[in-house]
């Protein structure tokens, strides 16, 4: 039987202590954005329990279910939750095992049980949503005929007013960190070091970088995606833009007005906040990158509304608009103070 390099050994060694790490942080984060609850509420589901991110939300959140005939959410009623921390914690003592033995063939045992382990845990998250978004009471007091309320195992969704969003949390990237040098470790070290010394550390902090990665923006899917502050389809491609929060949660809107007014309510500011270029229909940029046409009134062939253009000639724009442009901090305080025109929509005729 094959040994282990002493850095083969020491990655697993590594990888089983990050997932001791998973009995600190959430694992998977799922957040419900609606006008009436513009800060947000959400669930992070952790080994042994499902808890609010802020204090009341889960309390919120059983309360709007019980009207459209969701179960309640009772981590107690729920029996895999219980069975979690321990899976985690013998992963966890395996990889210790394993990682002493030195030997290659349990380290593909390991990885086989830590997938394994990986899967039935997504395949009974699905399961649970499954249960919870379709289970629904027949004496609810709101009934929408062939509405259900699963949320996504991954990614957004719409349910009904409220934009559910699903990502994995820390513990998740700790653990796909943890398989990650798993997988490093069965790699032939000694040879690689002989053609590039420096080759293999580089390659592991490579691979634990883009593990890390935030989620960046996503491209609007215009004629489909609704505007999460007004609700409305976003239909031009010429307007629109995005705010991503700090986990990486994606809002998409169907005009800058909108996309400030919710900057502005928000409780915690997002980590990206990105607009379309009036002149690259479909194209993000960033909102402190960009210029803003801020007018009321029909008049010099532009509506009311707000155009996002890319450009460092303010002169040119002003020629070309008959109106000065203003930064995205002006844009802001525009929305704070409600001055933004109410069409969220403006056009420009060429």
């Amino acid at each position: 039987m094959t040994r282990l390099t002493a850095r083969s050994r020491m990655l697993v060694a590594i990888g089983a202590v990050l997932l001791l790490g998973m009995f600190v942080t959430p694992l998977w984060r799922i957040d419900l954005v609606a006008p009436q609850y513009p800060e947000g509420l959400g669930m992070l589901i952790r080994l042994g329990t499902i808890t609010g991110i802020k204090p009341a939300d889960l309390d919120n959140i059983n309360g709007l279910n019980h009207y459209i005939g969701m179960q309640r959410i009772d981590p107690d009623a729920i029996p895999v939750l219980a069975l979690m921390p321990w899976v985690v914690g013998g992963l966890a003592a395996l990889g210790l095992l394993v990682a002493a033995a030195g030997r290659r063939a349990f380290v593909g045992v390991w990885l086989a049980a830590f997938a394994l382990a990986g899967a039935a845990g997504l395949a009974e998250f699905y399961r649970w949503s499954y249960d919870y978004g379709h289970n629904l009471a027949d004496d609810a007091v709101i009934k929408v005929p062939g509405m259900t309320y699963q949320p996504p195992l991954i990614g957004t969704k719409q349910l009904l007013n409220f934009t559910a969003a699903s990502w994995p949390a820390a513990g998740s990237w700790l653990a796909a960190l943890a398989f990650t040098l798993g997988v490093l470790a069965l790699l032939p070290w000694k040879r690689l070091d002989a053609d590039a010394p420096h080759r293999s550390l580089g390659l592991v902090v490579l691979l634990a970088l883009l593990g890390c990665a935030p989620a960046g923006p996503v491209p609007i899917a215009y004629g489909e995606a609704d505007c999460a502050q007004c609700r409305m389809r976003i239909t031009d491609s010429r307007y629109g833009g995005e705010a991503i929060s700090a986990t990486g949660t994606v809002q998409q809107f169907d005009a800058v007005p909108c996309l400030a007014r919710y900057v502005q309510a928000a409780a915690q500011a997002p980590r990206e906040i990105l607009v379309v270029d009036f002149d690259h229909p479909g194209s993000l940029v960033r909102a402190a990158d960009a210029r803003f046409i801020v007018r009321r009134g029909v008049g010099a062939g532009m509506e009311n509304g707000v155009v996002a253009v890319i450009t460092s000639d303010t002169a040119a724009l002003r020629r070309r608009f008959a109106v000065a442009s203003v930064s995205w901090d002006s844009v802001r305080a525009l929305a704070a103070s409600g001055a933004l025109p109410d069409d969220a929509r403006a056009a420009h005729a060429e």
